[in-house]
């Protein structure tokens, strides 16, 4: 992984983000030496997405097996909506 200050990722953009795109490298950008974002491939993204939802369905699937939930007319009247 490639780490580079905000001020040289901005000024080489363009080439940092064909890196990305083409050699599917990723890269830390940091600010005053803290970790402020990442540009990852979009496939890397694709593959996070992904992984979040599988874990999103694994909670809803535990959600429903408990019995403590209500409907949604009980919800939105005791959430005065």
């Amino acid at each position: 992984m490639t780490k580079v200050t905000v001020t040289e990722f901005r000024s080489h953009l363009r080439d940092y983000g064909n890196s990305v795109a083409y050699n599917r490298e990723r890269i830390k950008v940091d600010n005053h030496n803290e970790p402020m974002f990442a540009v990852v491939p979009i496939e890397d993204l694709e593959l996070l997405e992904m992984l979040e939802d599988k874990v999103d369905l694994e909670l809803a699937r535990e959600a429903l097996k408990r019995s403590d939930f209500v409907s949604w007319e009980e919800a939105k009247k005791e959430l005065g909506i």
